[in-house]
């Protein structure tokens, strides 16, 4: 059953839906809650796993984070620490369900998702099992050390000044966009990730709070929580790297799985990719969970 549901983070109202899975043996089913894709929108990939999760037997909250979707917010705005607070709310709305143990809630990302769903796990005690598929686990250290210090301080400066400023999140045949190249346009641009909430703009401070965000340095604080990354072995998008380096670095039990996917959009809605990442997840969740 899938029911819409609203609900406040810092004074913004947030558009979500509900998918709950039924009671097994009269108890509760496990339940997490979803976050995608940089301009995501919950009926585009949070929303494909979202469906294959609650007929494995677990309840999902996909929702729009602030100012994407049909969510309140800035339009078009990254806000790291304002997507934290989501997941946060989130993980609150989840708990206050009737249909939801409030003990056996985790997180799935995809994506810069999976970066979020690290960070949200390593700073929120309630959330009690971490995925990632196809993550982007930001380093701004790693950032820097790439492109050297004063190119990566000089992109942020160039960033800051140009802060309210829009260009396309995505754009065909090499043209200016925040995700640059021919692979998200493909996912994004065409009927295949085509929804009427999603918008082909972005501010260009949401390159700073990418640029800033660090995913990475949150796996020290996971704790004992478990961890599962699902990863393709190929993404030119979100390093393999650093998909194995969030899993050295989590303290807990932590799984990496590789997948021998060519592209990091096959992991979005592809075969098999997708029903191999689901599987994994759900075998993860429903160990890890109870």
């Amino acid at each position: 059953m899938t029911t819409r549901v609203t609900f406040d983070s810092e004074g913004i109202d947030l558009v979500g839906d509900l998918r709950t899975a039924p009671d097994t043996d009269g108890r509760a089913a496990p339940a997490v809650v979803l976050t995608g894709p940089f301009t995501g929108v919950k009926e585009q990939v949070v929303g494909t796993y979202a469906d294959r999760l609650t007929a494995a037997g677990i309840t999902t909250l996909a929702f729009d984070h602030r100012g994407f979707g049909e969510s309140g917010g800035r339009r078009g705005h990254e806000d790291t620490q304002g997507k934290l607070a989501d997941l946060r709310a989130a993980v609150t709305a989840l708990a206050a369900s009737d249909q939801v143990d409030p003990d056996r809630i985790g997180v799935v990302g995809v994506c810069l998702g999976g970066g979020y769903a690290v960070r949200a796990a390593a700073t929120d005690p309630r959330l009690h099992a971490a995925v990632g598929i196809a993550g982007a686990y930001n380093s701004p250290a790693r950032f820097a050390a790439g492109m050297g210090i004063a190119n990566y301080r000089g992109a942020l400066a160039s960033m800051l000044a140009h802060y309210d400023d829009t260009l396309p999140a995505v754009a065909p045949d090499g043209g200016e966009a925040a995700m640059g190249g021919e692979e998200p346009w493909t996912y994004y641009g065409t009927e295949r990730g085509h929804t009427p909430t999603w918008r082909n703009e972005v501010t260009r401070g949401s390159l700073h709070s990418l640029m800033t965000f660090d995913a990475l340095g949150a796996a020290d604080l996971l704790g004992d929580t478990p961890l599962l990354v699902i990863h393709g072995r190929r993404d030119d998008y979100c390093s393999p790297e650093l998909a194995s380096a969030v899993v050295e670095r989590s303290p807990g039990p932590a799984t990496l799985t590789w997948l021998d996917a060519s592209e990091h959009i096959d992991l979005y809605d592809r075969e098999p990719w997708v029903t191999d990442a689901v599987t994994g997840a759900v075998e993860f969740l429903h160990h890890h969970l109870g």
